[in-house]
């Protein structure tokens, strides 16, 4: 890939110009991770990204790209750069993506965000009165909103699989209970205020014998685990490109399967496509991640999670919140004494950026620890950057603690409650119950 904006000054000779400019091989991505090497020490000097599962830091040469994607449009107008994207948008990005899904070429989507996705195909399901939809309690906001709609709209009955007691969902219920009046099941690979890593290959082999469509929403897990659409059952697999993929903002992309494309695209029909730059640096940034994870210096960033959960729970007041018995690199936890705002702000102050969550990302789940923070790995992540985070959140809890720390309890980790809607005083259900949302009046 050519790492340097075209000159607008200067005609472009588009015509003569190599597509490798826009689909970049492994060979000149590696060349470019290599140059990009010590401009990553430099920013660390400054900054820890923790924050991948928000937003993954654009590689050099996909940021060089999507600028010079910019500065073409600008300068020749949309139609010149759609046609001489031509390859990438047409072909070459699907490639790509059917290669890191484990699916054909042919049956993969570009959208704007995987939940856009998600919606055009709940709109275009119409399942009966008596028909039953699964949920989990690790839904995401945006899949849930459709959900609701199509529940509401075709008096459908909506249903909240239950968790165990660890957190994990409760597979056992999930076979005792499937039956062909489940039309849809929903399924969060990795939740996003969670690190849970949810079983989605167990569930569709429990699904398989069924007639339910299966989706799974992938977008904080692809980039960061194996994900593979065939071996998973599903017949729909969103996700977001600019998380752990390190793509720019606003594209997405999504797995079909060959019965949902004529419904997925007349619902999508009416929705804006992602910009053509935004998809050429997509494409970019899937051909980064290949040379990466299989060059020389490619490795797995979930080799420092236990690193990064020492560093949290050797501060004073820490409580991890890790649901479930397999873990992403997705750290949750929370400070019993300090609000989780105020610990975000502070550490930012000090050269390291992480996320907060908040109880409306994840409405069904029961959050017993209120707001939280995220911590999210990936593979460029390094022990010292784990280092300066773990002296930075002691800092940051020194300082703003109110009280004198006095011996500090064993770290809890807290599983979450199974979901429920907002209760009125009285005991709480049993855990083994599942939730039925009804159609609203």
């Amino acid at each position: 890939m050519n790492a340097t904006p075209s000159s607008t000054d200067q005609p472009s000779s588009t015509d003569q110009k190599d597509r490798r400019d826009y689909a970049p091989t492994s060979d000149s991505t590696d060349r470019t991770d290599r140059s990009e090497h010590k401009d990553h020490k430099d920013r660390d000097g400054r900054t820890v990204h923790l924050d991948t599962a928000g937003r993954g830091r654009m590689p050099a040469a996909v940021r060089a790209l999507v600028a010079d994607c910019a500065a073409r449009e600008d300068r020749y107008g949309p139609h010149e750069l759609e046609e001489h994207l031509a390859h990438v948008l047409r072909t070459e990005i699907h490639d790509r993506l059917g290669a890191l899904l484990g699916v054909p070429a042919a049956d993969t989507a570009v959208v704007t965000d995987a939940a856009t996705a998600f919606d055009a195909l709940v709109r275009g399901l119409g399942p009966g009165r008596g028909d039953r939809i699964w949920t989990t309690p690790y839904e995401g906001v945006a899949n849930l909103t459709a959900l609701y709609a199509l529940r509401d709209r075709t008096r459908c009955r909506l249903e909240v699989v239950p968790l165990r007691e660890d957190g994990d969902l409760d597979l056992e219920w999930m076979a005792r209970h499937i039956d062909d009046d489940v039309a849809l099941v929903s399924v969060v690979h990795v939740p996003s205020g969670r690190g849970i890593v949810n079983p989605v290959e167990t569930i569709g082999q429990i699904l398989a014998p069924h007639r339910c469509l299966y989706a799974v929403d992938a977008s904080y897990a692809v980039g960061q685990l194996g994900v593979d659409a065939a071996r998973t059952g599903c017949h729909l697999l969103t996700g977001d490109g600019w998380r752990f993929l390190r793509g720019p903002h606003d594209v997405g992309f999504a797995y079909l399967a060959p019965r949902l494309r004529d419904a997925f695209e007349e619902a999508a029909v009416h929705r804006p496509p992602p910009q053509n730059a935004a998809v050429a640096g997509l494409n970019a940034a899937l051909a980064h991640r290949t040379a990466t994870l299989t060059g020389p210096g490619g490795h797995d960033g979930l080799r420092l999670l236990p690193a990064l959960r020492a560093a949290v729970e050797e501060t004073p007041g820490t409580e991890l919140i890790t649901p479930g018995l397999v873990q992403s690199g997705i750290l949750a936890f929370r400070h019993r004494e300090l609000p989780a705002a105020l610990v975000r702000r502070q550490l930012a102050a000090r050269g390291v950026a992480l996320w907060k969550t908040v109880a409306q990302e994840i409405p069904l789940l029961d959050h017993p620890a209120g707001t939280a923070l995220r911590a999210s790995l990936h593979h460029d992540t390094t022990p010292d950057d784990i280092a300066r985070f773990g002296h930075a959140l002691r800092a940051v809890v020194r300082e703003e603690r109110p009280h004198p720390a006095g011996p500090r309890p064993a770290a809890r980790h807290t599983a979450p409650a199974p979901p429920g809607p907002a209760r009125p005083a009285g005991p709480r259900p049993p855990t083994h119950r599942h939730l039925t949302l009804c159609p609203t009046p």
